[in-house]
């Protein structure tokens, strides 16, 4: 009878891999961020612009709209000193990002996997609030530029949207199914896509119409939302938390371990393979990004700002029409395959952008882009499964400081490329990157065959085995 009237316990342990019913999606904090992050880009470009061209008397009200169209375009010296200190500060702003993260993101990645998900990203989201805030006093008190490196410093010593990112893929890992992760990890990635998409279209319109102030507003609160969110509605995702210090060599030393004492053998070289396929893709995503709008205002396509929204919502779409195409796929064919024919629809895509002479033609390339984000969701599931649960912030932690480093090669590969080569193919660099996904094609299917086999001789010998 005693036994009978015992109470049972108020919260039941979570098996691993399985979530509370009740645990809050962190989804809505990536697409904060990112919405954040997806305004405060464009517009600070934009506001260099016009500040540094302003105190170097140039404007864009005294050139054409043409003047940037053609093959006989007129060459404005005073405009291309404006371009070079726009490019360089927009290089020390984003150097300066990098190399403070890069040290924060590992940190605090590899801590998470002890103390919990949500301070690290809680403080990301904070340092974010805190750059968007020094970024609107530049404007409001017309601060020198310099203070924009002050505001992306302080945020990378908080980690930065680096450590946002990985600390919600951990999270994902955290809590979802190995069979249902990949799907999971494609949902994560299509609200990358959705905030971009309303940032890219939304911030530019409303620059247009009441300047740059308001747009930042609403980039200072969304940071500060999702800041809100993962304080106070965001549940826990690690099941066994300790405390662990954060200042110590042994976090950097835990992503270290990764790459040279994974848990099972054939896991080193696994990591390191799907890490260099994952950097190759990621590096033509961002660098493709970068020149599609500088490739539309050229000649002979020679767009206007509204042509130029559409082909970045077109762009964007991407990630949701890659998320359905997921889902159905993975009805019929394996994870590596699905990625496999995102990455021949990325390729097809590209060749068909470095073709284009017509509108009709470079909407068509967009539109054959369609399955193009299917491959990066299926590497990021496949390195989670590869370690442990209590390594998962480790992991991400790496991938972050991967993509960031991607940023930067892309940035500086595909702009130098670009105008190396215009005078023999506008859309060489498009051709290039196309080329280059061949790598990462080769290295799935290679590592998918070698998998089948591997299992078919375990099969072989335990079938064999008394």
């Amino acid at each position: 009878m005693a036994a009978m009237a015992a109470p049972p316990p108020a919260e039941p342990p979570v098996p691993p891999g399985r979530c509370r019913p009740s645990l809050l999606a962190v989804e809505p904090l990536l697409f904060l961020a990112t919405l954040s992050l997806g305004l405060q880009g464009p517009l600070a470009t934009q506001y260099l612009w016009d500040r540094l061209g302003a105190e170097h008397g140039y404007s864009d009200r005294n050139s054409t709209d043409s003047s940037g169209c053609g093959d006989n375009a007129t060459v404005d010296p005073l405009r291309q000193e404006v371009e070079a200190l726009v490019s360089h500060w927009n290089l020390y702003i984003n150097l300066g990002g990098f190399f403070v993260s890069l040290f924060s993101v590992t940190l605090f990645g590899a801590w998470s996997d002890s103390v919990g998900r949500r301070p690290a990203l809680i403080l990301p989201a904070a340092g974010m609030a805190l750059q968007t805030a020094i970024y609107l006093l530049v404007m409001y008190l017309e601060l020198h530029v310099a203070f924009f490196l002050l505001g992306r410093i302080l945020s990378g010593l908080t980690g930065d949207y680096n450590l946002i990112l990985a600390s919600c893929f951990s999270y994902v890992a955290d809590t979802s199914e190995r069979r249902a992760r990949t799907f999971r990890v494609a949902i994560l990635e299509a609200c990358l896509g959705t905030a971009g998409m309303v940032a890219s279209i939304g911030g530019g319109q409303w620059r247009k119409a009441q300047g740059y102030i308001n747009p930042f507003w609403l980039a200072f609160a969304a940071s500060l939302a999702a800041t809100l969110y993962a304080a106070f509605f965001l549940r826990e995702s690690v099941k066994q938390k300790k405390e662990a210090k954060l200042f110590t060599l042994s976090h950097y030393k835990a992503v270290y371990r990764l790459y040279t004492a994974p848990e099972h053998p054939s896991s080193r070289w696994k990591l390191a393979l799907y890490s260099l396929a994952f950097f190759l893709i990621v590096t033509v995503h961002f660098g493709a990004k970068d020149i599609y709008v500088l490739y539309e205002l050229g000649f002979p396509l020679c767009w206007a700002s509204d042509l130029i929204g559409y082909g970045s919502a077109a762009s964007y779409l991407a990630y949701l029409s890659s998320l359905a195409g997921l889902r159905l796929l993975q009805l019929c064919l394996e994870d590596t395959w699905v990625a496999e024919i995102g990455l021949i629809s990325n390729i097809a895509g590209l060749v068909v952008i470095s073709l284009a002479t017509t509108t009709p033609l470079m909407f068509t390339g967009y539109g054959i882009l369609f399955l193009s984000m299917a491959a990066t969701p299926v590497i990021r599931s496949k390195l989670s499964k590869l370690v442990s649960e209590t390594e998962q912030g480790a992991l991400f932690a790496s991938v972050g400081c991967v993509e960031g480093l991607c940023s930067l090669v892309a940035t500086g590969v595909f702009n130098s490329l670009y105008p190396a080569t215009l005078h023999f193919m506008r859309g060489f660099p498009f051709l290039f990157g196309a080329i280059i996904l061949l790598i990462p094609a080769a290295i799935l299917g290679w590592i998918q065959i070698w998998d089948s086999k591997h299992d078919y001789n375990h099969f072989q010998d335990a079938s064999l085995s008394p």
